[in-house]
Parts: C-alpha cells; structure tokens; sequence
C-alpha cells in the first residue's frame, strides 16, 4: 500500500460529520444572534414543574397546618376556680386520645382554660356465663371489658361559652367515646329568693300541662257523677225493691 495515499486518507475529513456539524453551527447562530439583539427576552428562566424533595423540607406550612403535628396550646387560669368536669370514657385507647386532644383545641379557641387530660383509673368488669346449653352447660366461659377515662377540667370559664363549648363536643362526638360533664354556676348572695319567685313562676307553666293529665277533682264530669251517686233514688235502687215475692206453693203429688 502506498504510505503516500494512506495519509492522504487520513488528513481528509468525514462527510458525514462535516455535515453535522455544519447543521449545530447553523441552529446556534440564530440562537446566538437573537439572544444579543434582545438581551432580556432570555434573562428569566422558568423553573422546573417538579422540585426535589430536599427543597421541599425548607417549605414552611401554614400555622393551622403546622398545630395538628404540635401539642395544643393551653390558656392560663387567672383565679383557678373550677367551671366544668369533662370525664370521657371509652374501650379504645386511640378512640379517646384522638377525641381528648380536639376537645383541648376547641377549648383553647374559644378562649377557655382547660387542664388535662388526667387518667383516671380504669372500670374492669367480668361475667362468668355457661359456654352453651345442651352439652355444654356445666363449661363456663368468662368475659372481661375495660373502660378507659379522661378528665379534662375548665376553669375561669363564662357558663355561656362553656355551653357553648359541650354542645360543640356534642356535634361532633367521635365513635365510641362517652361523655359526662358536671358544671358549676356561682351565683350572688340571696339566690334562695331569686329561685322561689323563678319556683312560682314554674308552677304557673306546670299547671297548663299537668291539667292534661289525668282527672283532677275539680273536673265538672267528675262532680257530676258524684251528685249523680248521691241523689235518694240511686240509693234506693242499690238497697233493691222493698217488695218481696214469695215462691208459688207446690201441689201435693196425687196418687191413682
């Protein structure tokens, strides 16, 4: 082989890759042209439609979102006098943890200090029932059932907002979970008058409705059946007739 022809070879580009770049060339260059005439058009770069999950960590989430994963916030008693005992019982630990942290949210926006929720010992019943009738009446079987409560305690609260707060709670009860509330209203000095002039007033409504009930003794149907009972003629009649009649004599048998 010729060592001439061969570096001939060698020092002569490809077509094909001449060619392709020719073409890159050529779409840069009005890239390049216009990105110099109009220098702004090319300034802001739009971010990408998906962001890395390690960005999103630095995202500050709204405070209303932020409090369901913090403890709830608790306003302070300014007197410490007792207002309304919550005690909530229930079968599920997580059924009355879930409903214990939203009553003391709903107590704190509406302005109430609250304190709890305390554990209260558990109620543990059994029963020892037969296994079945039959042939398995002398096996016995045992059954046992736990109730869990929690107190939760209001204080310097107005009774209007702690009404306000129960019947809250009332309409959205969680399943599974009982309530009972003892609440303490103070009232001034002379409360004994204020509830027998609120007693009269009472008896006033309760006589319209007890009315309905029954037959009272003043009913006029009532006393006109008791004269009714007590005229003469009514008595004579329960005596019977004064007349008596005896029974016709029997004929003597006649023999032939």
């Amino acid at each position: 082989m010729n060592p001439l022809l061969s570096s001939t070879r060698a020092q002569l580009p490809d077509p094909a890759l001449s060619r392709r770049q020719l073409s890159d060339s050529a779409s840069q260059l009005p890239a390049a042209v216009d990105s110099q005439s109009n220098p702004s058009k090319h300034a802001y770069t739009p971010a990408p439609s998906h962001m890395d999950p390690d960005e999103l960590i630095d995202v500050r989430l709204p405070r209303a979102v932020q409090a369901v994963y913090l403890r709830p916030l608790r306003r302070q008693a300014e007197y410490g006098i007792p207002s309304c005992d919550l005690q909530m019982r229930s079968y599920s630990v997580r059924n009355l943890e879930f409903f214990a942290d939203f009553a003391l949210r709903a107590a704190y926006y509406l302005g109430l200090p609250a304190s709890g929720p305390v554990p209260l010992p558990r109620i543990v019943e059994r029963w020892t029932v037969p296994r079945a009738h039959f042939i398995h009446k002398k096996s016995q079987e045992n059954f046992e059932r736990k109730t869990l409560r929690r107190l939760i305690q209001i204080k310097d609260g107005n009774p209007e907002t702690v009404q306000v707060w129960l019947a809250f709670l009332m309409e959205h009860a969680y399943y599974g979970i009982g309530m009972k509330a003892n609440v303490w209203n103070y009232e001034k000095l002379g409360v004994g008058k204020t509830m027998d002039a609120s007693m009269e007033e009472l008896k006033k409504d309760l006589d319209s409705k007890w009315s309905l009930i029954g037959l009272s003794r003043k009913d006029a149907v009532a006393e006109k059946v008791l004269e009714m009972i007590d005229k003469k003629t009514f008595m004579r009649g329960r005596e019977g007739p004064k007349t008596r009649i005896d029974p016709l004599p029997l004929n003597p048998p006649t023999y032939n």
